[in-house]
Formats: structure tokens, sequence, C-alpha cells
């Protein structure tokens, strides 16, 4: 698979499939492109070309010790955008991948973009603040830094629970997609791990959602303990004009998995209009 060398020469692991209308899928923390498994597949067979990456210090991606910050994320997406002289594209991103969707467009504008898809994503403000009442206090994301530090494997193998809300949905994931999880997990840069959740927990993209200028669609689980609703999907809802929400009622964080037929049928009736 292509390797686009980002502008500061950072190399991006791409996957390029498909043919047809341009789809890029954003993974989010800490995973790698290959978490969109169900996706690339549906959509692949609905006739999409479909481009998957992993975000610098994550899977197959360079491993520099810097750079962890939305604008350089960012900027990778441009880079790959425009290396592979893309128009017109569709994208999707996932939890943290919401945020490089959000920068993306203020960043850089939406001229190559078609419409926009948040699934689950961060955006607009994680971060609970006496303007953001409905956020997630500072303290979580200093446990979460500290669980890493003091034994990053066994943190990834308790996150992924509260991801995929184990106990508490009526269709829970299979061992063997847990243990996959850990594998995607425990190949990025512990650098990485640690400096992204002060890049998804804190950054605040309430100022992005104006850039919002195409059809948007945002999709949220209510049981997400990971990246509460109120604070994230319906925030964004209100901030975005003409934004289209669809609520999964009793829906874990990682409901790409979790609820893959209807995330996918709605992905392909979005992306379809």
């Amino acid at each position: 698979m292509p390797m686009v060398k980002a502008r500061d020469g950072m190399p991006i692991h791409v996957k390029d499939m498909g043919t047809g209308p341009a789809v890029i899928l954003i993974h989010g923390w800490p995973l790698t492109g290959d978490m969109w498994e169900y996706q690339t597949l549906a959509l692949i067979e609905a006739g999409y070309r479909v481009i998957t990456y992993d975000r610098r210090g994550f899977g197959h991606s360079a491993h520099p010790a810097r750079g962890y910050d939305y604008d350089t994320f960012a900027d990778d997406l441009a880079d790959i955008i425009a290396d592979l002289e893309l128009n017109d594209v569709s994208l999707v991103g996932f939890s943290m991948g919401g945020g490089e969707v959000a920068r993306y467009l203020s960043r850089h504008g939406a001229s190559k973009v078609k419409r926009a898809a948040l699934v689950a994503s961060v955006v607009p403000f994680m971060l609970k603040a006496d303007d953001n009442p409905d956020g997630v206090q500072q303290d979580a994301f200093d446990d979460i830094k500290s669980e890493i530090r003091k034994d990053r494997f066994g943190f990834l193998q308790t996150f992924a629970k509260t991801f995929y809300g184990v106990g508490l949905v009526s269709k829970p994931v299979s061992s063997a997609l847990m243990d996959w999880t850990f594998q995607l997990a425990v190949m990025a840069s512990p650098k990485a791990t640690l400096d992204c959740v002060d890049a998804f927990g804190t950054t605040d993209f309430r100022p992005d959602l104006s850039a919002f200028t195409v059809p948007t669609l945002i999709i949220h689980g209510t049981a997400d303990k990971t990246v509460p609703i109120d604070a994230t999907g319906r925030a964004a809802a209100a901030g975005i004009t003409g934004a289209t929400l669809i609520e999964y009622d009793g829906e874990p964080h990682g409901l790409f998995a979790t609820a893959p037929e209807r995330l996918n049928a709605d992905l392909l009736a979005f992306l379809a209009t």
C-alpha cells in the first residue's frame, strides 16, 4: 500500500481500495485505519472508492516524537487528498477522527469535499468547562494518561470493554474482535497514544463548526461512555447548520462493530444523496 509523504516529510500509510466516488474513513484513538473493516467492505461492494489511513503515530505510519495536534493532523489529511488528486470526496470521521474533519474544513476549506459525516465524534468539545457543562472532567483525561504510563497494555484491554459496551449492549462483540482491537491499539507509538489524549480531550472545535458548509451527517450512540453524546453529537448537531443527527439508542462508542449493519446502511443512504 502507498505511503503519502506529509509536508513535514513524515510517511503516512494509506490504503486505497475500489473504484467510484471517493470516501475517506478516518479512524479513532487508539486504533488504525483497519478498524473500518465492516464499513470498507460494504462501501467497496456498493461501488465506492474507499481510502483509509493510519494517523501519524499509529499503525504503519511514521512514529515521530511530536506533531500530535489537530493542525498537523488536518494538514496530513490535506496532503493525502492532494497526493491522491481527490475531488468531491466524502469525509467520515470516527471519534478522534471527527476532529480531523472539522479542522480540515476550517483550515483548508470545503472545495474538495462533497459531504461530511461525524460518527461517535469528539466534535465540538470534550472537556468540561463553565461554558461546556456536559463535558468530561480534566481528571478523567489525566487518569487515562496515568494508566497508559503505568501499564499501556493493561489499560488498552480494559478500555476496550468500555469502548464496546461489554456487559451493556444486547449484542456484545466477540472476544476475538476484542483481541483484534488490542492488536491494532498496541501498534501505536506510546508517545502518540499519550499526546493524543490531550489532542482529542482538550481541543475546542466550536470555532470550526461554521466551516461545515457541506451536507453533514452525525451518528452517535446514546450509551456512549467514552465520548458522551450531550457534549459532542448533540452539541455538534445544534452548532452545524443543516446537520442531520441520528441517535443509536443504547449503543456504545464502538458502534462501527456493535451496530455495523445499521451504520453501513445509514452511511450508504447519506452517500447516495
